[in-house]
């Protein structure tokens, strides 16, 4: 017969450590043996909700800036990095395509740099493969000359325009009249780099909780009983077991939902996450021989997303895609994947309304070339003509989950909320952290962990 021991400690002050090494009597000879701590409170004086690659580089940097403090990862799922971060393209970006002088191309450039520095320290395993931004058609040209004048403004290493021929030498399948060459671009593999920031963290003295879903944050309404230490930590994050973690301040970089994370403490529900779904083509491992480096289009300002390109991936494989259409799901990584809620809001939202009238034509587009291989195999032929249906597999997919302001704009730059009265102050959302943030993960948690410090006075 199993034995139930329960053993109660009621504890006044934080617990952070505890060692059990004995306990007394028959529990001993027990053939099971649960023992239930109910503590008070677990406490800490910054907790980020989040364990995506933006959350995990910020908490990084906050604990590494600010050892004597207790901080916590809160992650909704039972693993890091399960969305965004590791349902992406796995590129190092350069910098090329960013306004002058504007916050995504200062924080993509050193970034980058950052990036490629904290591999070699940590001994992460990456390509400097380089990339190719190629004009198939006259037209392009200009655009692409415009392109490399930005690269240049952004201090984009490298950047040289190059020809037909020279097309040829580095990409010998590739068929286009002029490229720009960006040597500097490379791949990597976003999780490996989110869980060596997850490590640091830990080994820095961090929490990271996992499978704790965010569904409340609020001010404690009283001091708990018995506690001396009165209303210290004042901010209580409830999670949709009943679980709960008190706090001083609270950083939220929760991608996909920030908005709602935002409405559940109060602030704003502006800008709304509207998820678009990429799916990729892969090439079959034989045909593999066609794509050297990462091979992109030129951009066509017309419409709001990039377009199709060739992406080679550590394991060997090559990418192709993504395509953008609405996702009815904000982790739905499927065609069939449905969720009422989700689906709702985004339909009902006149920003998306607004952005599909705008780009209904492109839109239609990209929702045909989803259905039909061959008509995405057209656009890909005008890079790799030697590209069949027989070299092409379905692969995987990702969601971004894209920023929309009411009149149909893509929020293109980052966005900081906090909000009003008690709650508002101690708590910074970060509501939009666009592409590329991977690549700019170390810059950008420079940025937040400024922010943190300069709105909590750590």
């Amino acid at each position: 017969m199993s034995s139930l021991i329960t053993v109660t400690l009621q504890c006044d002050e934080p617990v952070k450590h505890l060692h059990v090494s004995h306990l007394p009597g028959r529990a001993a000879t027990v053939n099971r043996l649960i023992v239930l701590f109910h503590f008070s409170f677990s406490s800490y004086d910054v907790v980020i909700v989040g364990g995506g690659i933006v959350g995990l580089a910020s908490a990084r940097q906050l604990i590494l800036s600010h050892p004597n403090l207790q901080f916590a990862i809160l992650e909704k799922e039972n693993e890091i990095a399960s969305h965004q971060s590791g349902h992406n393209s796995g590129v190092i970006h350069s910098g090329i395509y960013y306004t002058p002088g504007s916050l995504k191309a200062r924080l993509c450039v050193r970034g980058a740099a950052l990036l490629y520095g904290y591999c070699d320290l940590k001994r992460i395993p990456y390509k400097q493969c380089g990339k190719l931004i190629v004009a198939v058609q006259h037209q392009e040209i200009p655009r692409l000359q415009a392109l490399y004048e930005r690269g240049l403004q952004n201090n984009v290493p490298g950047l040289r325009i190059i020809s037909a021929k020279e097309i040829r030498e580095k990409e010998p399948y590739c068929k286009g009249i002029m490229a720009l060459d960006s040597p500097c671009t490379g791949i990597v593999d976003y999780r490996q780099i989110a869980q060596s920031y997850s490590n640091d963290f830990r080994d820095a003295g961090g929490s990271v909780l996992t499978g704790f879903e965010v569904s409340d944050i609020n001010m404690v309404n009283e001091s708990p009983a018995g506690s001396e230490q009165g209303l210290e930590y004042p901010v209580v994050i409830r999670n949709t077991k009943g679980e709960a973690v008190y706090c001083k301040y609270v950083l939220t970089c929760a991608g996909l939902f920030s908005d709602r994370l935002s409405q559940i403490s109060g602030c704003s529900s502006e800008p709304r996450i509207v998820p678009f779904r990429g799916d990729y083509l892969v090439l079959k491992p034989e045909k593999c021989y066609l794509v050297k480096g990462n091979i992109y289009p030129v951009p066509d300002p017309r419409f709001p997303f990039l377009g199709v390109h060739f992406t080679p991936r550590m394991d060997g494989n090559v990418w192709l895609g993504p395509n953008a259409v609405l996702a009815f799901k904000r982790e739905g990584y499927r065609l069939c994947d449905f969720d009422a809620r989700d689906f709702g809001e985004a339909v009902t939202y006149s920003g998306l309304r607004k952005l599909v009238l705008k780009n209904l034509v492109y839109g239609m587009g990209e929702m045909y070339r989803a259905v039909f291989l061959r008509a995405q195999l057209k656009e890909l032929q005008k890079f790799i003509p030697d590209l069949s249906i027989n070299d092409l597999l379905r692969g995987p997919s990702g969601v971004r989950a894209q920023a929309l302001d009411r009149d149909g704009n893509l929020v293109d730059d980052f966005v900081f909320d906090g909000g009003i009265g008690d709650i508002g102050s101690r708590v910074l959302h970060v509501r939009n952290a666009p592409s590329p943030a991977a690549t700019s993960s170390l810059a950008i948690a420079e940025m937040i962990a400024s922010e943190v410090e300069e709105r909590f006075s750590l």
